[in-house]
């Protein structure tokens, strides 16, 4: 009796291998470099302003802080959103990036009773092509700001 090599489960086994090749990663492409300015809030706790890797920025959430004084920037959900999207727009143009780059966005608000005026401000800063997006209603946030937005952005 002649022995048959079971082709149909080698086939599978290269089929794997060829995927795991091509699953290993460059370090030359996947290199991560922090973004920081002195134009936006120091963080406030053990994280970057932003990280870049390869043409992907992704932005860490910002709260109201005036980056010259370190305060919290109270007052209205308008005042407060715009010194946070000023305090990203920093964080981009650090990176060589702007607005125009963002394709996602999550926003933290205190209160979604104040959607509607966040999104006013926030329409002024994305005019082009609007990001993808995602807005939850929270508890609480660092410092006790009405309001966080992160961020990732991409050049292509």
């Amino acid at each position: 009796m002649k022995k048959r090599t079971p082709r149909i489960y080698l086939l599978p086994m290269f089929a794997l291998a060829g995927i795991t090749g091509s699953l290993e990663r460059s370090e030359e492409n996947h290199a991560k470099e922090v973004i920081t300015t002195t134009d936006a809030p120091k963080a406030i706790g053990p994280y970057s302003q932003a990280i870049r890797v390869g043409n992907m920025l992704f932005c860490s959430g910002q709260i109201p802080i005036d980056p010259k004084t370190s305060e919290l920037v109270r007052g209205t959900i308008e005042t407060q959103t715009r010194q946070v999207l000023d305090n990203l727009g920093a964080v981009l143009k650090g990176a060589g990036m702007n607005f125009t780059d963002v394709v996602s966005v999550t926003v933290f608000i205190e209160d979604m009773d104040n959607f509607d005026r966040m999104n006013n401000v926030y329409e002024e800063y994305f005019k082009a092509i609007s990001p993808a997006r995602c807005a939850v209603e929270v508890a609480r946030l660092p410092k006790d700001a009405g309001i966080e937005i992160a961020l990732i952005a991409i050049v292509t």
